[in-house]
């Protein structure tokens, strides 16, 4: 096995530490760099940032390596945080997460890591890359542990940035990271995993928000155009949301569609145009279902796109793949997929990404939903 200089993103939690480990311990001549994304609120109960690198430079000091804090908060802002509100102003629903990992982890981080003389990185994603034996070109594929599979956040990386990749925890389930950080010793190994994004954290959402974007309440309409509400600005949901609505049942026979009078309201439709957000009731409601979508700013982890055929496919993170049908050839920056069977809540702004088995083929942004010809 080839020994390298590999430049571990150490985030302070337990993926990334026992990817530092695993690569020591093969031999590999590991430096660890701590990224700071985020400086508006360093110092909040939100942010755990310092709290974060304390943890990292803990770890760096029992794997015996050294550790670099490295800002990238100026390219996240720019890069990413801009986007993202751009995105929001819109009435979309982006994912940032996305865009950080193809500007700032493998782009901003992977250039800063070239300049320490890296060979590679590595990070603590459950993704695992391989080169074809045939093509000479680099495939990302799914974790092994299902339930953790991130290459859904990674379908955007190109050959350039996959070649110089490294998921040692990728080949692994997370029972096991966590077994391995307590054999070990690591002292994060009980640390709860991180959820969201640093410059939102465990907040309130909506309370986030509204420090960036100004609100225009407007109405709230069902499926038969009765005003049932007041919503409070439309980038402030999401379709498919549930909770947050402050709207109770309609008592009317037959308004659930069979699902019982008080049958949950959920976001179906944010009409720009009119200020108007489309609410309906039950889960299963037809606006809530579609069968196709357009996709734009595409992305193929093979440099070109797929030909057309059958995919898996997820519109969301967490769901299992869906079969989609490309039916025209995909070009290099857009694609529609039709869906044998309906999907749940397709949301703008959101990422389609498509597999052929474990391999992830690359995907798009979600433009439109159920487009007309």
């Amino acid at each position: 096995m080839t020994k390298h200089r590999v430049v571990v993103g150490l985030s302070g939690g337990v993926d990334s530490a026992v990817t530092a480990h695993l690569l020591k311990q093969q031999g590999h001549d590991v430096v660890g760099i701590f990224m700071k994304n985020w400086e508006d609120d360093d110092d909040s109960e939100f942010c755990s940032s310092r709290q974060d690198f304390l943890d990292a430079a803990s770890v760096a000091d029992v794997l015996g390596i050294e550790i670099e804090h490295v800002n990238f908060a100026a390219d996240y802002k720019d890069r990413v945080f801009a986007e993202f509100l751009r995105e929001y102003q819109a009435g979309r629903t982006p994912n940032p997460d996305v865009l950080c990992n193809a500007e700032i982890k493998f782009k901003a981080f992977l250039d800063h890591a070239m300049r320490l003389g890296a060979d590679k990185i590595a990070t603590g994603h459950y993704a695992r890359v391989r080169q074809n034996a045939d093509t000479g070109l680099f495939e990302l594929l799914k974790g092994v542990d299902n339930s953790k599979d991130q290459s859904y956040f990674l379908h955007r990386l190109s050959q350039a940035q996959l070649s110089k990749a490294m998921f040692p925890v990728g080949e692994l389930c997370k029972i096991e990271v966590r077994r391995i950080a307590e054999e070990i010793g690591l002292p994060n190994a009980k640390k709860k995993d991180s959820t969201g994004i640093c410059f939102i954290g465990e907040r309130p959402f909506r309370e986030f928000l509204n420090r960036y974007i100004s609100k225009e309440p407007g109405w709230m309409l069902d499926d038969r155009n009765r005003r049932l509400g007041k919503h409070v600005g439309l980038s402030f949901y999401t379709l498919g949301q549930r909770s947050g609505l402050g709207i109770g049942g309609v008592k009317e026979k037959g308004a659930a569609r069979g699902e019982g009078d008080h049958a949950p309201w959920f976001v179906a439709a944010k009409e720009m145009e009119k200020n108007v957000l489309r609410v309906v009731q039950g889960h299963d409601h037809p606006m809530l279902l579609s069968h196709r979508l357009d996709a734009d700013s595409a992305s193929w982890v093979a440099g070109h796109p797929p030909a057309a055929g059958t995919y898996g496919s997820k519109t969301r993170y967490r769901q299992p793949d869906s079969p989609a049908v490309i039916t025209s050839a995909a070009t290099s920056s857009h694609f529609r997929l039709d869906f044998p069977e309906a999907q749940w809540a397709v949301t703008p702004g959101q990422s389609a990404v498509l597999y052929d088995g474990e391999v992830c083929l690359g995907g798009g942004i979600i433009a439109a939903v159920d487009p007309k010809d």
